[in-house]
């Protein structure tokens, strides 16, 4: 098991809730493609399990750990661990990540309805904003389940999501906003760098598995956009774990389009972020207590940088 933070008196409970597990989850899968010699999956997996809540209408993880507390079911959540999953599958080939991923999958379609169009909930069981944290990754899961089984009610799903995506809470600035309300259909403006990520890699993975070219046209164009939007005197934002999913979109694109020179801004960040925000003991962060999902983010992406620099 898992604490949230290094300073015990900041920890809110005594374990972590599930989300920076599922940070943690897709580092140390990267992580393996480096080292192939330990379980680090497992080990991450076998603290994941310990959230898992078989209630109705159907079996998800939940946002602590079950056997201290009832507690909700966040779709993203559960996203992140399908999205690791079914990327570990095509690593490994192990049918127990290919399972994962579809009981994910089956988890938040549960969480989808038409109200507003269409569109995933945020979270189970207060039913108010569907948000691009919850419909970008359910693109992504749809598409890696389309790939694997060729499965077309895959893609269906996946496009009726990406088109609702687009049609309420794409930004004018190219970008993407947080959520939309229910039902009062108010848009939350804020605009964070993992939203825009997993639109970016929604596009790239629509355009291999299509072959439509208007899908690679539109993750360029995301790509510019992001860049211009968040990357700000020399920075990205400050939530490395955003910054960590944006790059899984950008790194998607290069293995398209080969275009490395797009990819230089997050190497600087990911350069300058250990030359001044790590102390002592290598951990890293800008806040005195240190956090599991700060750490987790910045394995994953050293991890991908590293697979990256293996390839030039």
């Amino acid at each position: 098991m898992f604490i949230e933070t290094s300073d015990p008196a900041k920890n809110e409970r005594p374990h972590s809730f599930l989300w920076p597990l599922c940070a943690l989850f897709e580092a140390t899968n990267e992580v393996e493609r480096i080292d192939r010699s330990t379980p680090y999956n497992a080990w991450v997996m076998n603290a994941i399990d310990q959230y898992y809540n078989d209630n109705q209408p159907a079996p998800g993880y939940q946002a602590y750990v079950r056997k201290e507390r009832q507690d909700t079911r966040f779709y993203d959540d559960n996203q992140w661990i399908g999205i690791t999953s079914l990327d570990a599958y095509d690593r490994t080939h192990d049918a127990r990540y290919l399972e994962l991923g579809k009981r994910i999958y089956r988890f938040m379609m549960t969480g989808f309805d038409t109200k507003t169009g269409g569109g995933i909930y945020w979270k189970e069981d207060e039913k108010n904003t569907k948000n691009t944290c919850s419909n970008g990754p359910g693109i992504l899961i749809a598409l890696h389940l389309y790939k694997i089984t060729k499965q077309k009610s895959y893609l269906d799903t996946a496009i009726l999501l990406y088109d609702w995506t687009n049609k309420h809470l794409l930004s004018p600035k190219g970008v993407y906003y947080d959520a939309i309300k229910v039902p009062s259909m108010k848009i939350d403006s804020a605009t964070y760098t993992y939203n825009t990520g997993t639109m970016l890699q929604s596009n790239v993975l629509l355009y291999t598995l299509t072959k439509d070219k208007k899908y690679l046209t539109e993750a360029q164009r995301i790509a510019q956009a992001a860049e211009k939007h968040f990357f700000r005197n020399g920075k990205l934002p400050t939530h490395y774990w955003f910054n960590a999913v944006l790059l899984r979109g950008y790194l998607a694109l290069y293995d398209v389009d080969k275009n490395r020179q797009q990819l230089q801004f997050f190497i600087n960040d990911a350069e300058r972020i250990w030359q001044a925000e790590r102390d002592d003991k290598n951990y890293l962060g800008r806040q005195k207590a240190k956090t599991l999902i700060d750490q987790a983010a910045m394995m994953e992406i050293y991890a991908r940088l590293a697979q990256l620099a293996a390839k030039s």
